[in-house]
């Protein structure tokens, strides 16, 4: 009897260990939840380019956030724009660099793992696909999986700064699904040949065109990079 009773009490006792551990282990979990100031949008808006503009695509940001248990209210997408000429009776608006829209840091992905921590070290490190994880807390696919969406819209040069090339290089600033292409990242930093600019997270080479399909066609989902500025 003794013995008995002995043998329940071990047993009570390695169950409230393991029950203590899976509860610090979940406790964790909650707290990096909590901390998250970045990741790549598990989807994007499946109109290719057309995110509805810096607007639509921060409201994309917000509530893919929101969905994965996130408090933080204030989400934006990592996009540059060109400016665009008075018309229709509208003024002129003025460019925008991604770099200027996402807050000074330090952002951490979803599992807590610190991304970077100012804006400058943002652009100088060199990101993998193990830190630039989606919402969710998993890896997005790159070169290798199936299906591979390592394309990144951003409309950004590697400074994270509007291309001032000339030509519509932001899919209308994100407000076209078909006509003009945008500037693409490889958050993998991989691509068909050694050549540097594949390896850039932020601007890797321009999209054919701005329709989801061709998006799709060379590695891509329209997804997009968000941060939490505050």
């Amino acid at each position: 009897m003794k013995r008995s009773i002995t043998s329940s009490l071990v047993t009570l006792g390695l169950v409230a260990a393991v029950t203590g551990s899976i509860v610090a282990v979940n406790a964790q979990g909650t707290a990096a939840n909590a901390n998250m100031s970045f990741f790549i949008s598990s989807v994007g808006s499946g109109n290719g380019g057309n995110l509805g503009g810096l607007a639509g695509a921060d409201a994309h940001c917000t509530a893919l956030a929101k969905a994965a248990g996130s408090a933080k209210t204030n989400w934006r997408a990592y996009l540059s724009i060109t400016a665009t000429p008075a018309a229709n009776g509208q003024p002129a608006g003025a460019p925008v660099d991604a770099r200027d829209r996402i807050g000074a840091g330090p952002w951490y992905n979803a599992r807590g793992v610190l991304v970077a921590n100012t804006v400058d070290d943002l652009h100088a490190r060199k990101l993998t696909k193990d830190v630039l994880l989606t919402e969710k807390g998993t890896p997005n696919n790159g070169m290798g999986d199936t299906p591979n969406t390592h394309d990144i819209l951003t409309g950004s040069d590697t400074a994270g700064r509007y291309l001032a090339t000339g030509g519509n290089n932001t899919c209308s600033n994100w407000t076209s699904g078909a006509e003009g292409q945008a500037m693409l990242g490889h958050h993998d930093g991989r691509g068909p040949n050694a050549n540097r600019n594949f390896t850039s997270w932020n601007s890797s080479h321009m999209s054919r065109s701005c329709s989801q399909p061709d998006l799709v066609a060379t590695g891509g989902a329209g997804q997009i990079y968000c941060f939490a500025p505050n």
